[in-house]
C-alpha cells in the first residue's frame, strides 16, 4: 500500500502542474507526469532540489520556459506553505504538551514560518512583474513580455487543495510504515511528530548523497520518545526516502533516456538535436 501511494502522490503533483501552467501552455497528463518525474531525477543534482526545474521546463516550448521556471518555484511554495503551517502547528502543540518548553525553538519556527509565508504572498501578488523582469533580462527579444497570470477561477483553491491532499498522502505513508513496526503511540503525538519531521526535512537543504543520513538523524531526534529502536527509525526514514524520492528518480531517469535528453538540453534556448 505504501509503494502504491507513491505514484498517486506524484500523479497529484502532475495535475497541479497542469493547472498552474495552463495559462502559459496547455499540456496533457502524459506530458505533465513526464515533466514531473524528470524533474525529480535532475533535482538530485543540487541541495533543496534547486535544479528540478531544468528538466521540467524542457517539456514546454522554448519561448515559454522562463515563465514556466517561475511557475515551478511558485508551485513548490504552495506545497511548502502547507508543510510549514502544519509543522508549526505541530511544534506549538508539542511544546505546550511538554514540561520543558523550548521557547527558542518556537521563536525560530514562528520567524521562519513568517518569512516563508511572506515570501509566498509576495511571489503570488508579484508573479507577473517577476516574469516580465526575467523576460527582459534573458529573452532574445528585449521587448517581449511574459503571459499574464491570473489566480482567478478557483486556481488558488485547487492548488492549495491538491497540495493538502499530497501532504496527507505523505502522512499516510509514514503512519503505515510506523504500523509495520507495531508502534502503539498516541495519534496526536505520532502525527505531530510526522509534521515536525516533514518540516525539518523540507527546510534543511540536503545533497542526495547524504539525504538518507540527514533524514535518519532528524527522525531519531523527532521520534526519540516513541519507543522504537534507532535501527527501526532509520529503516522507516530510509524507506520513506526510497519510495518517494529514489523510485520516482529512477522513473525520471528512464524518461530522460527515452527523450534522449542530457544536461546540455536543459536551457531556455532551442537546441537542434
Amino acid at each position: 500500500a505504501i509503494i502504491l501511494l507513491f505514484p498517486i502522490n506524484w500523479d497529484i503533483e502532475g495535475y497541479k502542474w497542469i493547472f498552474i501552467t495552463s495559462q502559459i501552455q496547455k499540456i496533457n497528463y502524459a506530458t505533465a507526469t513526464k515533466s514531473v518525474y524528470a524533474g525529480i531525477c535532475v533535482g538530485n543534482l543540487a541541495p533543496g532540489r534547486a535544479t528540478e526545474f531544468l528538466a521540467k521546463i524542457h517539456f514546454f516550448k522554448p519561448e515559454n520556459r522562463i515563465s514556466i521556471t517561475v511557475l515551478h518555484f511558485v508551485n513548490g511554495m504552495f506545497q511548502l506553505s502547507i508543510t510549514v503551517l502544519f509543522g508549526l502547528l505541530a511544534l506549538l502543540l508539542r511544546s505546550n504538551a511538554s514540561t520543558d518548553n523550548d521557547e527558542l525553538l518556537k521563536t525560530v519556527s514562528i520567524i521562519l514560518s513568517a518569512v516563508v509565508m511572506l515570501g509566498f504572498v509576495l511571489a503570488l501578488f508579484n508573479i507577473n512583474k517577476l516574469m516580465n523582469w526575467l523576460y527582459k533580462r534573458f529573452s532574445k527579444n528585449s521587448s517581449a513580455e511574459a503571459v499574464h497570470i491570473s489566480w482567478g477561477n478557483g486556481l488558488l483553491v485547487k492548488l492549495f487543495f491538491f497540495s493538502f491532499v499530497r501532504y496527507m498522502v505523505f502522512s499516510l505513508q509514514f503512519v503505515l510504515l510506523m504500523h509495520i513496526f507495531n508502534v502503539q503511540a498516541n495519534y496526536v503525538y505520532l502525527f505531530t511528530g510526522i509534521y515536525i519531521y516533514f518540516l525539518f526535512t523540507t527546510i534543511i537543504p540536503m545533497f542526495s548523497i547524504i539525504e538518507a543520513a540527514v533524514r535518519t538523524a532528524i527522525a531519531l531526534v523527532v521520534f526519540s520518545d516513541l519507543g522504537l529502536s534507532n535501527a527501526s527509525l532509520a529503516v522507516v526514514a530510509i524507506l520513506l526516502w526510497l519510495i518517494n524520492i529514489v523510485f520516482p528518480s529512477i522513473v525520471g531517469y528512464i524518461i530522460l533516456l527515452r527523450e534522449n535528453l542530457s544536461l546540455s538540453s536543459f536551457t531556455f534556448k532551442n537546441k537542434t538535436k
